[in-house]
């Protein structure tokens, strides 16, 4: 009787495991999440929660979105959108602290009015596609969602009305999308997000370490998913994009691969900005406060340098 409910409760709340082979858990994610207790994570009245359903997942999945004031009032007016991805162990609902910047920024004039988008990524995911097919996250995010929010809300539904983003597992997953990807959006913040030779981690001795256990027993997976690889196969589109890496320099475990991304930008031709920000740790609140002032100037700019804002 104990597992019969169990097992209800993990089917209604819409969880998925996904294991290795010697029972390791690999990953988990919940597909739709409830709003979080006010005291644990405050949720501004325009972060709107909604679900669509994703053929690869094969059920409803949730996202948040935020609409600009007077979106609804003018019917015809379409916006840009940014796309935000949460970091490791995040969900749709824990971006508010940027979605509130933007929204503040935009009342008082400092920013037009844009749309933003929060997926929900799943956990320990980095946006990539399971090789077993329970975790579809880059199939659902890029073959699924935009096309989702392009159709529902009033989005400038083509590259140059499309900008991503994202900290940590965030920034890692958006550099590693748009480098595979560059087509689809014409603005890439990277923040504080790690940047591995993921081919450099295929080790089929190894079946129950990551990544072997999340992209399986095929090289090419590895070498499809690694953005130093990616970079170099879709240069010639990658230089139509502009792209901003920032880091902290006390946040040990990812300026390393950061530094090494931003020298083979360089080293393949890629106008891109790099900041380093001195004294900063691995700390998302702390990123966003410090960058709040500027925080989609480069959005803001590309979308301008792209014709989609006059």
């Amino acid at each position: 009787m104990k597992y019969s409910i169990l097992l209800f409760l993990l089917l209604t709340l819409g969880s998925s495991f996904c294991f290795s082979q010697s029972g390791r858990e690999a990953s988990f994610i919940q597909w739709v999440h409830k709003e979080p207790h006010e005291r644990d994570l405050p949720v501004p009245d325009y972060y709107l929660h909604n679900t669509f359903f994703s053929k690869a997942a094969g059920q409803q999945v949730g996202y948040c979105i935020y609409l600009p004031p007077n979106y609804e009032a003018d019917s015809s007016k379409r916006y840009p959108v940014i796309y935000n991805l949460h970091g490791n162990g995040g969900n749709e609902w824990d971006r508010g602290q940027e979605c509130t910047v933007l929204h503040e920024g935009i009342l008082a004039g400092k920013w037009p009015p844009m749309i933003m988008v929060f997926p929900n990524g799943g956990k320990t995911t980095f946006y990539k596609d399971s090789y077993d097919g329970k975790l579809p996250i880059e199939t659902m995010f890029i073959k699924e969602l935009i096309p989702y929010i392009d159709k529902n809300y009033r989005t400038i539904a083509r590259r140059e009305g499309r900008a991503i983003e994202g900290f940590s597992m965030g920034g890692r997953g958006s550099t590693r999308l748009v480098m595979k990807h560059p087509n689809m959006f014409c603005s890439l913040f990277c923040q504080a997000g790690n940047v591995p030779h993921t081919a450099d981690g295929y080790a089929p001795d190894s079946p129950d370490t990551y990544p072997n256990y999340y992209l399986g027993p095929d090289k090419q997976a590895y070498i499809d998913n690694d953005a130093f690889l990616l970079l170099a196969k879709n240069l010639k589109a990658i230089k139509q994009l502009r792209i901003l890496i920032a880091c902290g320099t006390q946040d040990d475990t990812h300026i390393v691969t950061i530094r090494e991304f931003h020298q083979a930008l360089l080293e393949h031709g890629v106008d891109h900005s790099y900041w380093e920000l001195e004294g900063l740790k691995h700390s998302r609140k702390q990123f966003i406060k410090l960058l709040s002032p500027l925080l989609y100037d480069y959005h803001v700019e590309s979308f301008r340098r792209a014709g989609s804002l006059d």
